[in-house]
């Protein structure tokens, strides 16, 4: 397990990087999906919403699959079922992205250890917003969790 000093510089860093695609963007606002990806375009973040199921989401390109990304893109937050983030994991290491933020509840033994074996910097077991400039609840989970050691 990394140490939380180690994962909060590379959570840090991950969200410090402009680029970053969303796999289970949704257009449904009271999916997480929608949230996350709401949340860092507001931010002034370059998202690449993935849902092969839409076209676009408020007038951006949805992107069908991983292969369509431009190459530039080697940032990934999944934000899928466990079986699918599995599948999603094995195209990334095969895509050539470099970081991967497996949100909790997405998170599964067999994802984790794919992308590790496959090179990729992980991380798991943490919530995205919590670290992407987080306002509202996201701000107070995050001073919660600096209050009692988990930031």
């Amino acid at each position: 397990m990394k140490n939380l000093k180690l994962l909060r510089e590379e959570a840090l860093q991950f969200v410090a990087d402009k680029d970053i695609a969303v796999a289970g963007a949704s257009r449904n606002p009271k999916k997480f999906g929608n949230i996350v990806y709401h949340t860092l375009k507001s931010k002034g973040l370059n998202v690449y919403p993935l849902n092969p199921n839409i076209d676009t989401l408020d007038n951006d390109l949805c992107y069908k699959s991983l292969q369509d990304l431009p190459a530039h893109v080697k940032n990934l937050i999944v934000l899928l079922k466990p079986a699918e983030t599995e599948k999603i994991v094995k195209d990334a290491v095969a895509k050539g992205i470099t970081k991967i933020w497996i949100q909790q509840g997405s998170e599964s033994a067999e994802a984790i250890k794919t992308a590790k074996e496959g090179g990729l910097n992980v991380i798991t077991g943490k919530c995205i917003l919590m670290y992407a400039n987080p306002t509202g609840f996201h701000k107070f989970h995050m001073r919660m969790n600096k209050l009692f050691g988990k930031y």
